[in-house]
């Protein structure tokens, strides 16, 4: 067991699950800029951590919590809170976007990968990295394919159980479609991955809302953010994690992105 300070910076969209290890996982850095993934989560924790009594945004927020290595899982970054409860839980300062990001600059971005080739051989043994900041040297495109509606009907069913925090599941909404980027590394090798960030699948349901349930305009809205708001203004940075059955059975590409970090692009201007 350990005390550590993390900088929670990514959550993923929840899942029914038959235990609640895997409903939802959060993940973020350490002081030196290392990367820690915990789980279980309530989901009561991440939408409710207060400050001095106020209710403030989970994402990119120091806290402190003493975690335990988790012995069911080789991947070096994960770790279960010691207290299901969180009462040793400490909640810090949230880190701003003053100055195009700089403060989270600084940890975010101590360790960047650039070749995916590199990252999936550090993903295997002994490393079993799973957990990284990965910088696409071009993104050709955002892509959007349809889903199922609902869950599995065991997945329902699950959604009605008690979790192991004694309280009701919350029962969230699956989103009917999936969100992938398209991107090339620094060695032109291209890939599509998945983004399972629960910041996409809010605001897909917010977007929804906003354009009275009409589908169509709603994915529009999304793609404005993701595609051309993110491609032509952002300096996009992808948090890619590894699914734990797909990093045992050392697949192809074990990774999926559980996050994009987004600031702007910094614009150099000549003096002359």
């Amino acid at each position: 067991m350990s005390r550590k300070k993390i900088l929670l910076s990514v959550t993923t969209y929840p899942l029914p699950s038959r235990n609640y290890d895997e409903l939802v996982c959060t993940a973020g850095f350490l002081e030196d800029g290392s990367w820690i993934r915990i789980y279980p989560v309530p989901l009561s924790f991440l939408s409710g951590l207060k400050r001095s009594g106020v209710v403030q945004q989970t994402k990119y927020t120091w806290i402190e919590l003493d975690v335990v290595k988790r012995s069911d899982d080789f991947r070096p970054e994960s770790h279960s809170p010691k207290d299901y409860e969180f009462k040793d839980l400490v909640v810090s300062e949230r880190l701003n976007t003053d100055h195009n990001w700089a403060e989270r600059k600084k940890i975010c971005l101590q360790k960047v990968y650039t070749n995916l080739t590199q990252l999936i051989e550090d993903s295997k043994a002994p490393h079993n990295v799973s957990l990284a900041t990965f910088k696409p040297t071009k993104i050709l495109s955002f892509e959007i394919e349809k889903d199922e509606s609902d869950w599995k009907p065991v997945w329902q069913a699950l959604q009605q159980q008690q979790t192991l925090f004694d309280e009701p599941k919350d029962n969230f909404p699956k989103v009917p479609y999936k969100f992938y980027y398209r991107f090339e590394d620094d060695a032109k090798r291209e890939s599509r991955l998945m983004i399972e960030d629960w910041e996409i699948g809010a605001l897909y349901w917010n977007c929804l809302r906003d354009a009275q349930n009409d589908e169509r305009r709603a994915l529009e809205k999304v793609r404005l953010k993701y595609d051309t708001d993110f491609r032509l203004n952002k300096d996009i940075y992808l948090f890619l994690g590894t699914t734990k059955p797909w990093h045992i059975r050392r697949m192809k590409n074990p990774f999926v992105i559980i996050g994009v970090f987004y600031p702007k692009k910094e614009t150099q201007f000549s003096l002359f």
